[in-house]
């Protein structure tokens, strides 16, 4: 019980001063707001006020919004410097994304801002917000984000080229997206000062004209450029950080090329640096903070510090609630650990990692693929109510394949070698009856319902999560929940194999604990790392990703392999406590999907 309450004493402690980080010290008051939007809509966000911003004393806004499977607490740290600075932040979960709703238009980033045009209307029309400057409203997005903000320049300039006004939009800021929204149709609409950000090392850059990530000679960027500066010299080469135009008639200009990769990007400094340097020029703010003093990553480590402490809670929880009377029939003795391989038996446990490890690295994106034709609705962002997630439905399919592979290689590597090896299927862990698998169903979903009932607190509480970059354990729509009966069948494959196979084969006499958890760790994880290895290696040698149309995809796998690195380890522990593979499965499985399905995109019905 001890150990319950250190963790949870810690759990608060962290997100305490993670919410006053987040907060300035109370310079800032963060609050989460919902608006509603055209056509049934609705908008999730989180408002950074600060106290200096007034009736009297109005501040500028910079609308931040994230880009695709990204919601509002990826990009805390740009409205955690802006506001520290005086400038009123809203940064929002984009449509599909978060708490927002879906869109009923399938190009929401477009057509829509993501609802960042929405937002700009309600704050340019509204007087309730009266401590926001109207004549400084702008915009900030990464990745899809960016295209939002830059597609929400063109849409507000287009009303002001035709009721011969200002645009609503101040000043955009484009991150990490140039492919779309830089034709030249588009760009002669734009009439607010532009900021461009893009990463020197971006995996999407095949998809860009030059078919690399140097901005120097971008013509996209290029395009951008002689149109704001207008009737000066056109100029054919770009000078990296260099303002273009003017603040007095908003054609000021400037492109920055951080060397960096696209996931990163929104988390580098000398990045954030530019982004600050840039809004704090045209909102002609002097007098501040220096944009390099940031302390956004002390942040990011608290909630990390959250994060780790709330898996490890659940050992410990799970040990105390086993204490129960009605749970303690699911206790049993630690079956014995397989002796080391030898032989015949040796040849065989590496020929099966081998094998398993292939299958993993080279099935998930020819399976990326085929998701799109077997889940079409989601795949072309329509709402529905099967399989509504576009990205996790990749996911899924991998994991179930890969479940029943690891099925397979275990009874058959058994069938050939384990009878030689003296191998016991007793010490599998397997036997189990119909009363204790009620009582296993009933105790994990008492575990996964305790643990999101503290993040929810804490949320509550101090408006943080569990988090670190883009890894996060976040609150969700109570909408989610319907789908864990959708999902979790197929992904219970796989940690059910996964805790099998850690618990027999992979759990050797004369291994000591933490090296076999370790080693389980890194041939749980070794496929996806292989992907991430050859994508990246090929970047660095050639300028270009192994898998170009499948970047995305391979991109998810930043926030899933520390988590198939760790999951053995919670694999072990549960196993430990009982005797049996099968808690820790259901309880890691269903804390990992929802983990999944509240931080990518739903294609909800409205």
């Amino acid at each position: 019980m001890k150990k319950i309450l250190y963790l949870i004493i810690i759990i608060f402690l962290s997100s305490f001063f993670a919410s006053r980080i987040q907060s300035s010290w109370g310079r800032v008051k963060v609050t989460g707001i919902k608006i509603p939007t055209q056509n049934g809509q609705w908008l999730v966000a989180d408002l950074f006020k600060p106290i200096s911003a007034t009736k009297k004393s109005p501040a500028p806004l910079v609308i931040n919004i994230p880009g695709f499977q990204r919601s509002k607490e990826t990009l805390s740290n740009i409205a955690i410097e802006l506001s520290r600075r005086g400038i009123v932040v809203i940064t929002i979960d984009p449509y599909a994304q978060g708490g927002s709703s879906s869109s009923n238009s399938r190009r929401a980033a477009t057509t829509e801002g993501y609802g960042m045009f929405a937002l700009v209307d309600y704050v340019y029309n509204t007087n309730n917000l009266n401590y926001i400057d109207k004549s400084k409203i702008s915009s900030s997005g990464h990745s899809a984000g960016g295209l939002a903000a830059m597609r929400g320049a063109q849409h507000f300039g287009a009303q002001a080229i035709k009721d011969s006004s200002l645009s609503k939009l101040h000043s955009a800021y484009i991150s990490g997206m140039i492919r779309m929204g830089f034709n030249q149709k588009d760009i002669n609409k734009v009439k607010s000062n532009v900021g461009i950000s893009y990463a020197l090392r971006d995996e999407g850059a095949w998809q860009n004209e030059l078919k690399n990530g140097n901005m120097k000679k971008a013509p996209e960027a290029l395009r951008l450029l002689n149109h704001q500066i207008g009737n000066e010299s056109l100029i054919d080469s770009i000078v990296i950080g260099k303002y273009y135009g003017s603040l007095d008639n908003r054609t000021l200009t400037t492109v920055h090329n951080e060397d960096v990769i696209h996931p990163l990007q929104p988390y580098n400094k000398g990045a954030i640096e530019n982004q600050i340097n840039f809004f704090l020029k045209v909102f002609n703010i002097k007098n501040t903070i220096e944009p390099k003093n940031q302390v956004w990553f002390l942040k990011e480590l608290f909630t990390l510090i959250s994060l780790v402490s709330s898996f490890l809670l659940l050992i410990p929880l799970t040990a105390h609630l086993l204490n129960f009377p009605y749970f303690n029939e699911l206790v049993h003795k630690v079956p014995k650990k397989i002796p080391f391989p030898k032989g015949k038996s040796k040849y065989i446990f590496w020929a099966s990692i081998a094998v398993g490890t292939f299958i993993a690295a080279f099935s998930f994106i020819p399976l990326s693929e085929l998701s799109k034709v077997i889940f079409s609705s989601a795949q072309n962002r329509n709402q529905t109510w099967f399989f509504p997630q576009r990205m996790n439905n990749a996911v899924l399919m991998w994991a179930f394949l890969n479940g029943v592979v690891g099925f397979l290689i275990f009874f058959l590597s058994y069938l050939f070698a384990g009878k030689d090896g003296n191998v016991s299927p007793k010490n599998w862990g397997l036997q189990i009856n119909n009363s204790e698998i009620f009582k296993t169903l009933i105790l994990s979903f008492l575990i996964f319902t305790i643990y999101f009932l503290l993040l929810n607190i804490i949320y509550y509480i101090f408006h943080v999560d569990y988090r670190f970059l883009f890894v996060g354990v976040r609150t969700f729509r109570p909408i989610t929940l319907a789908l864990i009966p959708m999902y979790i069948p197929f992904f219970l494959i796989f940690f059910i194999s996964n805790s099998l196979r850690v618990n027999s084969s992979l759990r050797i006499e004369g291994v000591q604990k933490y090296k076999s958890m370790a080693f389980s760790g890194l041939v749980t994880a070794s496929g996806l790392m292989i992907i991430l290895f050859i994508q990246y290696f090929s970047l660095w040698i050639t300028g270009t990703v192994f898998w170009k149309e499948g970047w995305l995809y391979v991109n998810l796998l930043f926030a899933i392999v520390p988590i198939m690195f760790f999951l053995p380890f919670f694999q072990r522990a549960f196993f430990n406590l009982t005797g049996k593979i099968y808690l820790g499965p259901l309880v890691m499985c269903l804390i990992f999907i929802m983990i999944l399905m509240s931080n990518t995109v739903s294609y909800f019905p409205i």
